[in-house]
């Protein structure tokens, strides 16, 4: 964990993308009814509209060209929605999904049956065949999570390698682990690593705040309940009932609530001076904006700013990782080659125009490279009863409110694999999200599965 008395920043971004239209046959009679075409990914994500902030840092820390950046967007938002559809049809057989290449142009979907490579390939993505579930990967993970402690700090299912990933601080310390846990050895891949990772210590997302008038962290997202106006951050940040000054110094509000360990999550009430915004900070004080919460798979880029370090970006490593810090395990939270320095910590993490979580920790440095973990934003949003603040978008719907169509709900947060009803169908969630209008299941495939 990172400790500063100093200002922190988050990221968000903005994208867009054209409808595919359908074209449809001539009838003798009059011309039926038809349903608004469904829009793809790309569109639903809104990637062609990358900001040049965005793009930009892409560029610098990917080493990417121009046209290489634009096209990593729409092709990781259009495997985000392959590599989820093929998850529902592959089932328990499902062993994990990532992209690679420059663009971003290679989805490989893993699974356990070789007789799923068939529909893996026709969906445009390889095919895997390997011998151990993600299902299997992160049980045992969970058995490992359970016995950690400093000296293996991070833990994680890798899908390339189909293994696990023990980091270890000091020699013999996952072979420890792995007795003490029963573990067969032969599951798993140790890295030594030299840094421990701790917290980033330190309404526009990515502005600086303040605790008690001293220690600093990092606006991840702008929020709204009810009436209500506030922020996610992380958990570390702050216990319920600490007390917040902004940017400017001037009286903020409170954290409502706050988890850490375990998770690191909280969410902090601003006083009637405070308007959230659907903005994150971006390079050079821009105004970036936010139109979803669509986690993005392995591979994905991801970009995050700070008042320490700016604006930076990297990839997804993986998803549901564990990581040990001296205060104790948090879980869930997503591993990224991110760079992040004390200050930067409760700052968003956001992909194409996605948010994707708040910075909790990390090891290394901006000059040198390093690690660092976010916590996903959906699960804040959806322990707290919270409303992303987007673009587009008035105050909204709080979750719960009503809908007309059945039981989808806007403002509600969506778990991957999760049913509702909507004009009269039911339909699965493929990838965790929080509903907005503009996003009803039948006008998203790449969100919502009909059954």
């Amino acid at each position: 964990m990172l400790k500063r008395h100093a200002r922190a920043a988050c990221t968000a971004l903005a994208a867009a993308g054209l409808l595919l239209a359908a074209a449809g046959g001539a009838t003798a009679g009059p011309a039926p009814e038809t349903a608004a075409p469904a829009a793809s990914a790309a569109a639903t994500l809104r990637t062609a509209e990358a900001p040049s902030e965005l793009l930009a840092a892409l560029q610098r820390d990917l080493g990417l060209t121009p046209t290489q950046a634009k096209a990593r967007l729409a092709h990781e938002a259009e495997a985000g929605a392959t590599a989820a559809r093929l998850r529902d049809r592959l089932g328990a057989a499902f062993a994990g999904a990532w992209v690679d290449g420059a663009d971003s142009a290679t989805l490989t979907v893993a699974t356990t049956r070789a007789a799923d490579t068939a529909a893996i390939r026709a969906a445009g993505a390889r095919a895997a065949v390997v011998t151990r579930t993600l299902a299997d990967l992160d049980a045992a993970k969970a058995v490992l999570d359970r016995a950690a402690d400093a000296g293996t700090p991070a833990r994680y299912a890798d899908p390339r390698t189909n293994r696990l990933v023990v980091e270890e601080t000091r020699a013999g310390a996952a072979a420890r682990l792995l007795a003490a846990t029963g573990t067969d050895a032969a599951l798993v891949t140790v890295v030594r690593t030299a840094e421990a990772p701790r917290p980033l210590y330190d309404l526009r997302g990515g502005d600086a705040y303040y605790m008690n008038g001293s220690g600093r962290c990092s606006v991840g997202f702008p929020v709204t309940k009810g009436t209500v106006n506030g922020f996610a951050t992380a958990g570390h940040c702050g216990r319920a009932g600490t007390t917040t000054t902004g940017f400017n110094q001037v009286a903020q509000g409170s954290f409502q609530a706050s988890v850490f360990p375990g998770n690191d999550m909280a969410w902090v009430a601003a006083n009637t001076q405070w308007t959230a915004t659907p903005y994150v900070k971006g390079s050079g004080g821009a105004n970036v904006q936010v139109t979803g919460s669509v986690l993005q798979p392995v591979g994905s880029s991801v970009c995050r700013s700070g008042s320490t370090t700016g604006w930076h970006c990297g990839t997804v490593q993986q998803h549901n990782t564990s990581v040990t810090y001296p205060e104790g395990t948090i879980s869930g939270v997503t591993r990224t080659t991110v760079c992040a320095e004390p200050g930067d910590s409760g700052g968003s993490y956001i992909s194409g125009s996605q948010a994707q979580g708040v910075t909790s920790g990390g090891s290394g440095n901006c000059s040198s490279g390093g690690t660092t973990f976010f916590q996903p934003l959906n699960p804040i949003l959806s322990a707290y009863g919270l409303t992303l603040k987007t673009t587009g978008s008035g105050p909204g719907p709080g979750p719960g409110d009503p809908e007309p169509g059945g039981t989808w709900k806007a403002g509600t947060v969506y778990a991957t694999g999760a049913s509702v009803t909507y004009g009269g169908a039911t339909y699965r969630c493929l990838q965790g999200h929080q509903a907005q209008t503009g996003w009803e299941p039948p006008a998203v495939p790449a969100l919502w599965q009909r059954v």
